[in-house]
């Protein structure tokens, strides 16, 4: 059932991160979209007339607002988290935890930042978590499932209150050089490419939508 223009409510799990700011970006710069509720551990330094930001415990989630869609980013890394069972608790618990309760406020299309190389049976932990968070999310009952796998993002993390990750810092340069030769799901992406392309899918897919890297590069280039 599509939403009438302008009555849009959309929640953010993950706005202080590389690909979920730019999702808010993308949601507030949407006319269709009314509501934006951003969940979050700490306060934005944004605000806007669209924006209603809720500090939460990811652990201990309250009843969430109604809302159409729910855009989950939550993402960290083994080194920042400081063990696997920690960096479990982010990227597959806390954000299935955000799915259900939005489900349960109304909710009925998600759209998910995962990654390349996602797989629930992979011996990889990285792409088997990321794989388990699709598998789970794919059980719901739910209108539309539009699942983001990029590859290498072609942004630094400056600015984002998080420590620099020495292997994008000599993975990037090469990337772009290389990115015309590597296959369409390995290409690097751009995060505001992957954003818009999300935002721009969720409203209108039906059933389960897997979008890859180079289908979120063209998705999501601005004219």
């Amino acid at each position: 059932m599509s939403i009438p223009d302008n009555q849009r409510k959309a929640l953010l799990a993950g706005a202080t991160g590389l690909v979920g700011g730019q999702i808010l970006q993308a949601l507030l710069a949407d006319s269709s979209v009314c509501e934006v509720h951003a969940l979050s551990r700490r306060p934005l330094s944004l605000s806007h007339p669209k924006l209603q930001v809720h500090i939460v415990d990811f652990s201990r989630l309250p009843a969430l607002p109604q809302t159409d869609e729910v855009y989950l980013a939550l993402g960290t890394t083994i080194k920042v988290a400081g063990s696997q069972a920690a960096f479990r608790a982010v990227d597959l618990d806390a954000n299935l935890a955000v799915a259900k309760a939005a489900c349960a406020a109304g909710a009925r299309r998600v759209g998910l930042v995962s990654a390349v190389g996602a797989d629930g049976k992979s011996s990889v932990f990285y792409n088997r978590i990321k794989g388990e968070l699709e598998d789970a999310l794919k059980t719901m009952e739910l209108a539309a499932l539009v699942i983001a796998q990029p590859s290498l993002l072609l942004d630094y993390r400056e600015g984002l209150q998080q420590p620099p990750r020495l292997g994008e810092q000599i993975a990037i340069p090469i990337a772009k050089l290389l990115a015309p030769l590597m296959p369409g799901k390995y290409r690097p992406v751009h995060a505001q490419a992957v954003a818009l392309a999300l935002v721009g899918t969720v409203p209108v897919a039906e059933g389960v939508v897997v979008l890859a890297s180079n289908v979120l590069a063209r998705l999501g280039d601005k004219p």
